[in-house]
């Protein structure tokens, strides 16, 4: 089900932060979606749904893809979100926070359906997922529903899912520099911290056709972090990444861009390809290298994501 629409930058805003949200509607970002759930306090509940309601019927969102992140599953606000929710024509996903178990991704389905039977087309759901336990079910959860559309990975709360000793949301934790002296000739041990369920996520996403987001950077007045974070992402393989500020948006646009040196480089792999094709061979040199159709998938996959 992976979008045709591009989701390279998804814009995060507090639902009921109006302002923001007409902010991000009008943004460059490919995506957004509004909170109800960590950028909320529990007083504001009720208005920042309200104000979701609202600018999801009022706002020009152009060909932005549109979600909403809803409370936790076991939260006493998701059945009303749900209720008001369902059947608004321009929402295109909810977020389903902290991810963890099939059975309850399969009831939220079955209650979005019921809550808005006459819908055309049901509310997709994106998972979030931000947990030891969701990392170890995201096959399964990947699996589980129809109306399942994408993954996304919440690096804040997988770091303190998994006692990382790390305060930085996205960044790997960096005390491990520091053992020794100075003088001691050990070289500093490199450390990802996410690596591992960037892999998991985008291996479950790739295997069922869903869309695959990365969570973001932290250090959104940081644009050289922001952007090798993004880079990192495109690189592995993920459609996109959150970005929790409009500052954050072009540099991570930027990133997901296949660069002019990539472009002609692919381009030349399919124009070899095609030529040794034409003459009945499945393989042939470029530049030293070996390359057959392994190559030419990627390289088309290239060219695709700059046009």
């Amino acid at each position: 089900m992976v979008s045709l629409r591009p989701t390279r930058a998804t814009l995060a805003v507090p639902a009921h932060r109006a302002r923001l949200v007409a902010k991000a509607a009008a943004s460059s970002a490919d995506a957004v979606f509004m909170d109800l759930e960590d950028a909320v306090p529990p007083s504001e509940k009720g208005l920042a749904l309200e104000e979701a309601v609202r600018s999801l019927a009022a706002l020009d969102w152009g060909n932005k893809r549109v979600t909403v992140r809803i409370n936790a599953v076991d939260s006493p606000f998701i059945a009303e979100e749900i209720r008001a929710l369902a059947a608004l024509p321009r929402l295109d996903a909810l977020i389903v926070p902290k991810a963890e178990r099939p059975s309850d991704i399969v009831a939220i389905a079955d209650r979005l359906r019921a809550a808005a039977p006459d819908r055309a087309a049901p509310v997709a759901l994106d998972l979030l997922i931000e947990t030891a336990l969701g990392l170890v079910n995201v096959d399964a959860l990947a699996a589980c529903h129809d109306s399942v559309a994408a993954l996304h990975l919440g690096v804040g709360d997988f770091a303190a899912s998994i006692g990382a000793r790390s305060s930085d949301i996205g960044v790997s934790p960096d005390g491990y520099r520091h053992v020794g002296s100075a003088q001691s000739g050990y070289a500093a041990a490199p450390l990802d911290l996410f690596a591992y369920p960037m892999m998991r996520v985008l291996v479950a996403a790739r295997a069922h056709r869903l869309i695959a987001i990365d969570g973001p950077c932290g250090a959104f007045r940081d644009e050289r972090l922001t952007e090798s974070s993004a880079q990192k992402a495109a690189a592995m393989g993920f459609d996109g990444k959150q970005v929790i500020h409009p500052d954050q948006i072009a540099p991570t646009l930027r990133a997901f861009m296949p660069s002019e040196r990539e472009l002609d480089e692919a381009r030349r792999i399919v124009e070899a390809m095609e030529q040794a094709e034409a003459q009945g061979q499945g393989a042939v040199t470029l530049d030293g290298k070996m390359i057959d159709y392994a190559n030419l998938r990627m390289a088309r996959r290239i060219i695709s994501l700059g046009s």
